[in-house]
């Protein structure tokens, strides 16, 4: 390929200035001494022509491979029904049709799920994967995709090539499917109280009404009949504290799309609107304030507080009108509103005849229908006027042999305490012996039914926990838990300690002995399984899609096993273990994915026809086949499509192998010599006249 090239001995703008002259002397000359002057103009166009250094310049170049792009789309709408199937197939045909054409090189790009809730984003993956190419050896762009793409461009000129745009359309256009859209879900609840949650069922292809199914921690609370595209509501009431995890699923049509659109999860957090503890001291003891400070200093704890003064046998002689003591409201507290409170503690209680054994039965019809009561034991529990020599015997879980035993003594984890919530990691219990004060007294009991946590003197059980029915019992085997508060013997753990077994005792759901929880860190999935047994059977993971896998667990500290796996879906994923169930979200609620699923060939019909390309399905109607366009290479007009082929622009590349530079004129020797022969001539001319 030959070109002509100029490299001016002097700057460009002094050779623009000599030209100008010279053209203006030029045409002096020519007027002022005719036809004559015509050499001298000649003479100092070649001056200016030697200044300008003009070369053939030879370029020897090889042809290169024209560019076609394949953006195949991997991302979660293409996992639905046949289209993973379909993609692999048309990306082998592709394969094979371009293996037929030498001159053409295809680059295959995925699109995966974009960050977040980016959705499909198949044209930021086109650019990023043609940065190292040139526009203009680009001959064309193939999109393999269900036609639901979230960042086409507004106009052509932003694609930044000038090749055809292709998009073979996987999916069928009869698809149907049903989904269950959350209109209104509250996030918080008062516990007790009824929360109401909006939501509609959405269909294609359906019957016009479906069947909801309502869970609630994963277990049936509600079925009914709605009609599709037709809001309805739910009323649910909030069990307890800590997340209530509310499950929404709708039942699916026959070969509908996914089924992982036709569940909705609301995990409405539960609030108590206070904690009503009943605190009954039954005389004034050192640790008695200990109680006081910790239930006082929780300000959404609503704490009633008595001490019995003045048991009903004490009898000296002072006027009832001259006592400025209260009466115990025991039939109000004990009767009328003993559902009210949500932990009532006996602390050194005991039995003066004060309550009646009517009321202890009301305690433990109250524990047993989800109350919960804490026994703090002092050397009453060993005497006559013993709680559990009560009728609230059945549901304490130790029963006093006698002994009172008072020596310094460390309290220890016992290795089933080192597995409950309440008392791993116990600051202070990482050293044997622990690094904590010593207690000075413990009350021997024969343990019958719970779990000892906690050890004394003699390994004597010292904290004693216990499920009845629906209800929870704990019993603290020593009344000086209060000199760990004093700082005695550089005291011990008594906040952490007393407040963790309270809100064991009112259910907190972070302190649960059997539980399964699952978090999400971007597209990882961590599992926890809290359990007080020696070992956690595998957990079954539910994804999306409905596909179902065993998921092992390691236990990473005594009670807690774990495990993190990578998701490859985006949506609500369900973690079980026997009968506790657990949700975890990877990407948005409701990611954009899942929002449209329905494969369709309009969204990218104007931006590939405006580049001269098309837009078509590549299913074979009634069939599972596939047929893929002829590829053809069109070198003129501006359309590059037909009925049964799509076309590409073949470009000029090429690379430059080498380059050869023939000067025209001699360089400054050239150019001295000219100056001297137009001197000369000049000269000469002018003897001849003279």
């Amino acid at each position: 390929m030959l070109s002509v090239s100029f490299s001016p001995l002097i700057p460009v703008y002094v050779l623009w200035t000599v030209g100008a002259v010279a053209a203006i002397l030029a045409v002096l000359a020519l007027v002022s001494r005719g036809p004559v002057a015509i050499v001298r103009a000649l003479a100092l166009a070649l001056i200016l022509l030697a200044l300008a250094n003009p070369s053939l310049v030879q370029e020897e170049r090889e042809k290169v491979k024209d560019i076609v792009a394949v953006v195949i789309d991997r991302t979660t709408s293409q996992t639905l029904g046949d289209r993973q199937e379909m993609t692999d197939k048309v990306r082998a045909e592709l394969q094979r049709r371009f293996g037929a054409l030498p001159d053409v090189e295809p680059r295959y790009i995925e699109a995966d799920d974009g960050a977040g809730d980016d959705g499909t984003r198949l044209f930021a993956a086109l650019s990023n994967g043609l940065a190292d190419v040139p526009p203009d050896r680009l001959a064309g762009v193939l999109f393999v995709t269900d036609g639901v793409v979230h960042d086409i461009p507004p106009s052509v000129e932003s694609l930044g090539f000038k090749a055809p745009l292709h998009a073979l359309i996987t999916g069928r256009p009869d698809e149907r499917d049903r989904q269950i859209k959350l209109l209104e879900a509250p996030r918080f609840g008062i516990v007790g109280k009824d929360q109401t949650i909006r939501a509609v069922v959405m269909e294609r292809g359906g019957t016009g009404s479906a069947t909801v199914t309502v869970r609630r921690d994963g277990q049936e609370f509600s079925r009914q009949q709605v009609r599709a595209d037709t809001p309805f509501s739910i009323n649910v009431r909030i069990e307890h504290g800590g997340a209530n995890v509310i499950e929404l699923e709708v039942d699916g049509l026959p070969d509908e799309l996914t089924l992982a659109n036709n569940r909705a999860v609301v995990p409405i957090e539960g609030i108590r609107e206070k904690l009503r503890v009943l605190l009954v001291s039954g005389e004034p003891h050192p640790g008695e304030r200990t109680w006081r400070n910790l239930l006082k200093s929780d300000a959404n704890v609503d704490l009633v507080h008595f001490t019995i003064l003045r048991p009903p046998e004490k009898q000296d002689g002072t006027p009832i009108n001259e006592l400025s003591l209260i009466a115990f409201p025991t039939r109000e507290l004990f009767q009328q509103k003993i559902k009210e409170f949500d932990l009532i503690i006996f602390d050194r209680y005991a039995n003066q005849s004060v309550l009646p054994s009517s009321y202890f039965e009301n305690i433990v019809r109250y524990v047993r229908e989800g109350g919960a009561m804490l026994v703090a034991a002092g050397p009453e529990f060993a005497s006559y006027g013993s709680l559990a020599q009560t009728r609230l015997a059945p549901i304490i879980p130790g029963a006093p042999d006698g002994r009172i035993v008072e020596e310094p003594y460390k309290a220890h984890i016992t290795d089933t305490g080192a597995r409950h919530p309440v008392t791993r990691d116990l600051p202070g219990s990482e050293t044997q012996p622990p690094s904590w004060g010593e207690w000075l007294r413990i009350i021997g009991s024969q343990v019958s039914s719970g779990a000892t946590v906690m050890s004394g003197a003699n390994d004597l059980p010292l904290l004693v926990l216990r499920r009845e029915e629906k209800g929870r019992v704990a019993l603290l085997l020593s009344d000086h838990a209060w000199l760990w508060a004093r700082g005695y013997d550089d005291g011990g753990p008594h906040l952490d300690l007393l407040r963790r077994l309270a809100h064991w005792l009112m259910k907190e759901p972070a302190l649960e002995e059997e539980a399964l929880r699952a978090s999400a860190a971007g597209r990882d999935i961590r599992i926890e399984r809290q359990t007080m047994k020696d070992s956690a059977d595998p957990v079954i993971l539910k994804a999306p899609s409905g596909a179902e896998s065993s998921v092992a667990l390691t236990e990473t500290r005594p009670g807690l096993f774990t495990a993190q796996v990578a998701s490859r879906e985006l949506g609500l994923h369900t973690v079980r273990s026997g009968d506790l169930i657990a949700f975890v979200s990877i990407g948005p609620a409701n990611p954009r994915e899942l929002t449209d699923v329905f494969s369709n060939t309009d969204a990218l019909r104007p931006i590939a026809e405006a580049t001269g390309g098309s837009v078509r399905r590549v299913a074979v109607e009634g069939d599972k086949g596939i047929t893929v366009p002829r590829i053809l290479a069109v070198h003129s007009g501006s359309r590059f499509s037909g009925s049964d082929w799509i076309g590409i622009k073949p470009s000029e590349s090429a690379i430059v192998r080498g380059i050869s530079v023939f000067p025209l004129a001699l360089g400054l020797l050239g150019l001295v010599l000219l100056v001297g022969a137009t001197l000369a001539a000049w000269l000469a001319e002018g003897r001849r006249r003279a």
